[in-house]
């Protein structure tokens, strides 16, 4: 389940949760259920984490592989030309044609490289929308609690221990 989506059903476990008597703001949350379902948005947001630094290591390993082509396109440019230079009747064309491939070549890496960099500004980009939406319903789900608590107080019971997160 999408991480805003259990955020979502938290907000919604507490809004429909029985009202505590005689009081308009509490409310009585199942313990364990409000629990299980903090537990769970916990274990799925690290995921989304992870993959965000598997986009990274993608880019990554893309750049390089573009990055090792190039070089050798290059290389291959370079010994062309070189080989080319040897003959003595075709020296100009072959230093015209070394320098044709050796710009592809170039040409050809600078594209791969802007390609790249195009993809993975799309994925952060998409990543980054989702986090901000996270964010806003965070930030939601705070402003209600903190609205809730700022119009009746929530008094709990001297035995009760806070939640564990």
């Amino acid at each position: 389940m999408d991480p805003l989506d259990r955020i979502d059903e938290i907000i919604a476990i507490v809004e429909t949760a029985r009202s505590v008597p005689m009081s308009r703001n509490n409310c009585m949350v199942d313990r364990g259920e409000m629990i299980g379902a903090l537990d769970q948005l916990r274990a799925e947001l690290p995921s989304e984490l992870r993959r965000a630094a598997a986009l990274l290591d993608e880019r990554d390993k893309i750049i390089d592989a573009g990055k090792h082509e190039a070089d050798r396109i290059i290389s291959e440019g370079e010994a062309e030309h070189a080989r080319l230079v040897s003959v003595n009747e075709i020296t100009v064309s072959a230093e015209h044609e070394g320098a044709r491939i050796i710009s592809e070549a170039r040409a050809e890496a600078q594209r791969l490289r802007e390609e790249v960099d195009d993809y993975v500004d799309t994925a952060l980009a998409n990543f980054e929308q989702f986090l901000t939406r996270a964010l806003a319903s965070i930030e939601r789900g705070r402003d209600k609690m903190h609205a809730l608590r700022e119009i009746g107080t929530f008094v709990g019971e001297d035995n009760e221990r806070p939640l564990p997160f």
